[in-house]
């Protein structure tokens, strides 16, 4: 069985999911559950945090303890595979891998809001990723200078993560330098997110990979008195 967990990054974006079960944002105790139902390799896109305990690099261990194939993209799994990639995670797409070098090391860089389950889990906000990525691209093209695309940034940057909508990074800088965005956006987090549903499709059903043998997983006291309840957070990351 094939499972990933997402939320914003894939809202309003088309795919086809073949035989990947798709599920929201992993909370606490979600990859564990995954693990005792079958499945055999898993991605971490998206996660909830703050309301509900986030998705814990301990049970990431364990499903990799367990032969899973976990993999971390995008957002929530970006920052996990950064922390447990030398365990076994592997990143997949520019945003993982820049926090697996060091280049990202800023949990809010990813962190946004979104709605509700009910309506796909649209995000209110706008990642830090994303805005770096679309004013590097209107750099690149031509279509701003250096100076404004240095502009975008900063405006962005000094919004705390959860009031960064597209229209207060813009309220300072004019409607111009707003339609140029809206108009070129780069959704850098939702293009890691479908290379990791494409991996996944890929892989044969059933496949195991074999978990590393020079660690082995310790069940602590926190591990085996945990208890992880589900809940029905909608703040992302």
């Amino acid at each position: 069985m094939k499972l990933v967990f997402a939320g914003p990054s894939l809202y309003g974006a088309p795919f086809d999911p073949g035989d990947v079960i798709v599920r929201g944002p992993a909370e606490m105790g979600d990859l564990e559950r995954a693990v005792a139902a079958g499945v055999t390799s898993v991605g971490i896109i998206d996660g909830h945090y703050q309301q509900v305990g986030a998705v814990w690099h301990k049970e990431i261990l364990f499903a990799l303890a367990a032969g899973v194939t976990v993999y971390g993209a995008g957002s929530m799994g970006a920052l996990r595979v950064a922390e447990c990639e030398p365990f076994g995670m592997i990143p997949i797409g520019d945003i993982a891998n820049r926090y697996c070098s060091g280049e990202l090391v800023d949990d809010a860089d990813v962190a946004l809001t979104n709605g509700p389950a009910e309506l796909g889990f649209p995000p209110l906000t706008e990642a830090m990723v994303d805005v770096e990525a679309t004013a590097a691209h209107l750099r690149a093209a031509g279509h701003v200078t250096p100076e404004a695309a240095a502009s975008i940034v900063n405006s962005a940057r000094a919004i705390f993560f959860a009031d960064r909508t597209i229209e207060a990074i813009f309220a300072p800088l004019g409607p111009g330098l707003l339609a140029l965005y809206q108009a070129h956006r780069v959704g850098q987090k939702t293009t890691d997110a479908l290379a990791l549903i494409e991996t996944l499709k890929a892989l044969p059903s059933g496949a195991v990979r074999a978990p590393i043998r020079d660690w082995r997983f310790v069940s602590s006291p926190f591990w085996t008195e945990r208890d992880t309840p589900r809940s029905s957070a909608v703040t992302p990351l």
